[in-house]
């Protein structure tokens, strides 16, 4: 359990760096996800870390409503995001935060399982955002192996979820980043 802990710790370091990273004209940028502009990438990640407290606390998806819909990102989304990190991150660390049941959208989980989820999105969206702003897209190769032997346990769910395109192929002499993002659809 601590290596995913350590993991995560990982995969929001790899997001947190390229949010550092962007500049006021980069907000408006399109990214790998094609509905998404880099604002609302970091919007979206921010409002996922805003759920974390809470959901780790016992809380239901109906009970937190739709208080993090919208814009998350105010005036100063770079703070925004950090603020929301180390909340998030936080909560994670605390002691037996994953002994608990977390409530999601599509039913109680280990919390186990919801940090696999947040790591995975993290570490991709990392890279989605170095993509869209022009930053370094190398993502620590630990972290990078670990969800990929992760992601292809899993990749049933991932693809029936609807959540990424369908997997794009890669040449036999393909990096595990490379792989790993394939399986969601990203073109590398």
């Amino acid at each position: 359990m601590t290596r995913l802990i350590d993991l995560h710790g990982t995969a929001m370091e790899e997001f947190d760096r390229r949010v550092r990273e962007v500049e006021l004209t980069d907000w408006a940028s399109p990214t790998p996800c094609t509905d998404w502009d880099v604002h609302d990438l970091v919007n979206h990640l921010t409002s996922e870390q805003l759920w974390v407290p809470h959901l780790l606390a016992g809380a239901r998806i109906e009970e937190v409503g739709d208080r993090f819909d919208g814009d998350n990102l105010g005036e100063t989304p770079a703070t925004t995001w950090s603020v929301a990190a180390r909340e998030a991150r936080t909560a994670w660390v605390a002691p037996s935060s994953l002994d608990r049941e977390v409530h999601l959208s599509f039913g109680d989980v280990p919390a186990e399982v919801y940090l696999w989820q947040m790591t995975f999105d993290l570490a991709v969206h990392a890279w989605d955002l170095a993509r869209a702003i022009g930053a370094d897209e190398d993502l620590d190769p630990d972290l990078v192996e670990e969800l990929y032997a992760w992601t292809r346990e899993r990749h049933g769910e991932l693809a029936a979820s609807g959540m990424f395109d369908d997997p794009v192929p890669v040449p036999e002499e393909a990096g595990t980043q490379t792989r790993l993002l394939a399986l969601t659809g990203r073109k590398v």
